[in-house]
């Protein structure tokens, strides 16, 4: 069963989309269920300004990108880059044991956007 965090997340997700002007792109794929999260940032003075997520997968899955993206919005790069899959299934009230692995998803797509960034 969904917590009502989960709930509120998958029926109205936040920051759905992307940027065309992304400073930092991240994408993963889940090789066990297929589940795909692509994330968008958007920086400056080394702070996520902007953030967008598309993905490919459960109502967990989609709840999980609306978090992620507004636990980092408008923060440091240096704390969106600590934020892990526990941060993520606190702020949701929990995830069933068989959707742990979408927090995955969000926490390495953030990373991948992140590191994305820092390389170009």
């Amino acid at each position: 069963m969904y917590s009502d965090r989960v709930k509120e997340h998958f029926i109205n997700p936040c920051n759905v989309g992307e940027l065309s002007d992304a400073d930092g792109i991240g994408e993963v794929v889940n090789p066990e269920c297929g589940d795909m999260m692509t994330i968008y940032l958007k920086v400056a003075d080394e702070c996520i300004k902007d953030i967008k997520f598309k993905t490919f997968g459960c109502a967990a899955a989609i709840a999980v990108g609306s978090v992620v993206t507004e636990m980092v919005k408008g923060k440091a790069l240096e704390h969106a880059k600590k934020i892990t899959q526990e941060d993520v299934i606190e702020t949701l009230g929990g995830l069933p044991e068989n959707k742990i692995h979408c927090s995955w998803l969000g926490v390495n797509a953030l990373r991948r956007a992140i590191n994305d960034y820092l390389d170009r």
